[in-house]
């Protein structure tokens, strides 16, 4: 998992705190809805299926895109013909599918088709390359047009979160609620390429395990093999054994 520079102003007690736990990590969960994010960085929340995508590093850049009734369509397609039973996991697996799908249905408009895993010093600025807080908050607004039309319905759009240690930067990622458990999954498209599958994965286990239990498999897999026909990656790794 790769790291993004962008980090979270904390209060001092908290920094303290991790000073004081070593190597122990800081999670952020903040409260309130996923627009409170947008107001953070100074993004706008989707408006129906206007989505505002962020890029430059810290959404420095943004730029709108209207998702059409055809590409919603399309969005609802792809997550049915993903999903092999009426289940959360295979929600989840579908939801994958379709951020990957929705990051390269607007790279042509914004300019991010040549987006860059992870993130470099030298991106930040740089129109083309997204860091993580950008694709947390991007993550988040595809997120909530999927279940804006009701194409999400075992899990519920979270506010954003991070985490960091001692030895790794601040992280930020997309957060999902499965009901009715409240098991929360971090959705992270920061470390592929653009327009690959996101990694999904428990929120307990993401990036800084919150503890030495949390050592769960991530939710992950490539690309669709081709974006344009369509055709599935049969080599989707799943942690539940899917193919």
């Amino acid at each position: 998992m790769r790291t993004c520079w962008r980090a979270l102003t904390a209060p001092m007690i908290v920094l303290l705190g991790l000073l004081l736990t070593g190597t122990s990590g800081c999670v952020y969960y903040q409260k309130g809805p996923p627009t409170v994010h947008f107001e953070e960085f100074s993004a706008k929340p989707p408006k129906g299926d206007t989505v505002t995508v962020c890029h430059a590093y810290g959404c420095k850049e943004q730029t709108p895109f209207t998702f059409s009734p055809e590409d919603v369509q399309e969005m609802g397609l792809l997550m049915a013909g993903v999903k092999r039973d009426d289940s959360p996991a295979e929600e989840r697996r579908a939801i994958a599918y379709a951020i990957g799908w929705m990051e390269r249905r607007v790279a042509p408009s914004v300019g991010t088709a040549t987006d860059r895993p992870g993130m470099q010093y030298a991106g930040s600025g740089i129109k083309s390359q997204q860091d993580c807080v950008d694709e947390a908050t991007n993550t988040t607004s595809y997120l909530l047009v999927l279940q804006r039309h009701g194409l999400i319905k075992h899990h519920s759009v979270e506010r954003p979160f991070a985490k960091d240690s001692l030895r790794k930067w601040t992280h930020w990622a997309a957060l999902i609620k499965e009901k009715p458990s409240g098991s929360l999954f971090a959705i992270d498209s920061s470390a592929s390429r653009n327009g690959e599958n996101p990694t999904v994965q428990h929120a307990a286990s993401f990036y800084v395990p919150d503890g030495p239990g949390d050592n769960i498999p991530p939710e992950k897999g490539p690309s669709i093999a081709d974006a344009n026909d369509g055709t599935l990656n049969a080599s989707f790794s799943y942690s539940n054994g899917a193919p």
